[in-house]
């Protein structure tokens, strides 16, 4: 680990990355603490532990994915739930829409621009709009138990409705929002990793004291009387907790190798016949956006009827949505499959790819060039992807059931849950990756630098 670092500090543009990754995530985390004006984030707080209960809920995933904005009722509270709900409607609109498609075929550059504007437009109408539904869920707090927002603000009425507090809300959330959108767009063009799924970590990750905190509560190590968590819970959601660590690592890391075959090879000057090589179909093609995006997808309509209230049908909607519910799982198993499914289709191309095995002169033993080829490796994606998928799937829930027949607390389960483990195993992983391929490429100028250096 100590050589790791020091080969990184040791190449300055790979160390400016870093430094700049973690300086950007470290106003995560601040904006994470700064409230909303006109609220206390005290009795915010309080009156959130109250409303959040024991069980599993939406409001405490959302406070899991926004790092502890949510339940403090800070700026960064919406986190980038808009932005991934607005990438997968935009990836959808291009996926039904042919024009869209073939013109991000013609121009890539152009159209991924056109892509990229669409989406933070349709991001930033997505957090006003949530902003506005967190505004009422909090006047509604306020209104049972006040003190959550300061009077001066609340009491500024227009037709009985506290115009200014929804006006500060909407406006500051809305920016919070955008600011996260923008940090995680730099990190990904100027440091390392990709900036969202990091922005998602460090939440993850920070709530780890609390949860450690919690177990030691639970286990009630100061008294005799047996606590609300046993020892033979904790050493059962450790072995799931590891499970799911190697598991992720296997199937992200996995592949299906096809041989290859070359007709003719053309190796520096020399014309080398025969030769083989293989194609590396990823197990799980997508990584963990299709966890993301079911996560993402399930809590936009959940948050809608949770925000609104139980008196109406979208109120029983987010009930029946609620986390750990027998619906929700099963709805949350088939987004993964569908994401997954979707995602490998928008990035793997096999026409392509046999297109250009093909011009090279390369072909699968006991396939045919072209078509065939391509029909063959559809095939084989397809199968290896619903394998990928479901054991995606499973490590995703495995906790949940777990947690639910050992009678485990949420804010436990919460963090050793699949959703929060896949995307923190997986993005440590990709991050990794990266700045592996960051040192690789530094070696590899060296020992050029240096081999011209002896020609002179």
């Amino acid at each position: 680990m100590l050589e790791g670092i020091k080969r990184i500090l040791a190449i300055p543009e790979l160390k400016a990355k870093v430094v700049f990754t973690l300086l950007m995530l470290m106003v995560c985390r601040i904006g994470a603490y700064v409230p909303v004006p006109g609220i206390n984030g005290d009795a915010a707080v309080e009156i959130f532990r109250t409303a959040a209960g024991g069980g599993q809920n939406l409001l405490q995933l959302m406070d899991v994915f926004s790092g502890g904005a949510f339940a403090n009722m800070t700026v960064f509270a919406l986190g980038v739930m808009p932005y991934i709900s607005s990438s997968i409607i935009m990836q959808l609109m291009m996926t039904l829409i042919p024009s869209m498609q073939r013109e991000v075929r013609e121009n890539a550059e152009a159209g991924k621009r056109k892509l990229g504007k669409w989406t933070r437009t349709l991001t930033l109408f997505l957090a006003f709009f949530q902003a506005g539904l967190f505004g009422r869920y909090v006047v509604q707090l306020n209104a049972g138990s006040p003190g959550v927002i300061v009077s001066e603000i609340i009491d500024v009425h227009l037709f009985g409705i506290p115009v200014l507090f929804y006006l500060i809300t909407m406006v500051t959330m809305t920016a919070g929002t955008v600011l996260l959108m923008w940090i995680g767009e730099q990190i990904t063009e100027r440091g390392v990793g990709n900036g969202i799924s990091l922005v998602i970590t460090v939440g993850i990750l920070s709530s780890l004291p609390s949860t450690l905190g919690s177990i030691i509560r639970q286990l009630n190590l100061d008294s005799q009387q047996p606590g609300q968590l046993s020892f033979t819970s904790l050493i059962v959601l450790s072995g799931v907790f590891v499970a799911i660590i190697v598991g992720t690592i296997l199937i992200i890391q996995g592949q299906r190798k096809i041989p290859l075959q070359y007709a003719r090879r053309v190796v520096g000057r020399q014309e080398v016949q025969g030769g083989n090589a293989y194609i590396p179909l990823k197990i799980n093609y997508a990584g963990i956006m299709p966890v993301i995006f079911a996560s993402a997808f399930l809590m936009l309509p959940a948050t809608i009827g949770q925000f609104v209230g139980r008196g109406n049908w979208l109120g029983q909607v987010a009930s029946l949505l609620s986390p750990g519910s027998t619906l929700y799982l099963l709805i949350y198993v088939l987004l993964i499959v569908f994401f997954t499914y979707f995602w490998t289709a928008t990035q793997f191309h096999p026409e392509q790819i046999a297109s250009d095995m093909k011009k090279n002169g390369a072909f699968i033993p006991g396939i045919r060039q072209g078509r065939p080829t391509q029909d063959y490796l559809e095939g084989t994606m397809s199968r290896i992807t619903f394998a990928g998928a479901l054991f995606l799937a499973l490590i995703a829930i495995l906790p949940t059931v777990v947690g639910k027949i050992l009678s485990v607390d949420a804010s436990i389960t919460y963090f050793f849950g699949g959703t929060s483990l896949l995307i923190l195993v997986g993005v440590i992983l990709d991050t990794s990756k990266q700045i592996e391929s960051h040192l690789m490429m530094k070696r590899y100028e060296g020992f050029m630098t240096r081999g011209r250096l002896r020609g002179r």
